[in-house]
């Protein structure tokens, strides 16, 4: 009997930039189910606290139960007077979570950044690899957006330089992606905490608000 091969969900586009002063991330706003639009206004970019954020791609029912994981994680250890979890660790224990489930995955691409000490930016897949990243992005729209920033980054980018890219890459894959659409939210996330903007396409324009 041949075993069943998996198919991870890649319908959306997600970008994850490490700036000098922080991290950025940005997703889509389109959820689809095969070539349905199931949702135009989902938020992909979630919050663990205000300076550590994940993007979601893949399964949300999954996506939802990790990320409550994650967050119930780092409260329990800030209310138990334990040191902070940092980002690297939370990372960590994500990975090992995905790895042990590698046999029956969770169907989820997800990236991690944020600034404790510093900025820092990971990327996960389902099989629990986890990479660190300065410029990274997930989803069937992802080699529109690489493209995008394989040509604009620079390691002495601002968060706001960073932001500008994401969504310019974001929105590119938009433009080429079917099962990318609708806008763009785009997190700065630094020491301070995360600002966000949305991003819309309107009439060949880009239109932020």
């Amino acid at each position: 009997m041949e075993t069943p091969k998996i198919k991870p969900w890649k319908g959306t586009t997600t970008v994850g930039i490490l700036a000098k002063d922080g991290v950025v991330l940005a997703a889509d706003r389109r959820a689809s189910e095969g070539f349905f639009v199931a949702n135009k206004m989902v938020r992909k970019i979630l919050y663990i606290t205000d300076n550590i954020g994940i993007t979601t791609a893949g399964s949300v029912a999954d996506l939802q139960f990790l990320y409550y994981i994650l967050k119930n994680l780092y409260h329990y250890n800030y209310i138990s007077g334990n040191r902070p979890t940092t980002i690297k660790a939370l990372a960590t224990y994500l990975a090992n979570t995905l790895s042990q489930a590698k046999y029956f995955p969770y169907l989820v691409q997800i990236l991690i950044g944020g600034y404790d000490t510093q900025p820092r930016l990971y990327n996960l897949d389902y099989f629990g690899d986890m990479t660190e990243e300065k410029y990274v992005a997930t989803g069937s729209g992802s080699p529109v957006a690489m493209g995008v920033l394989e040509d604009e980054y620079r390691e002495d980018l601002t968060a706001d330089q960073a932001m500008d890219i994401a969504a310019r890459a974001v929105l590119s894959a938009i433009k080429r992606d079917s099962y990318t659409g609708t806008g763009v939210i785009v997190s700065k996330i630094t020491k301070t905490g995360h600002v966000e903007k949305e991003v819309y396409l309107r009439k060949g324009a880009v239109n932020a608000s």
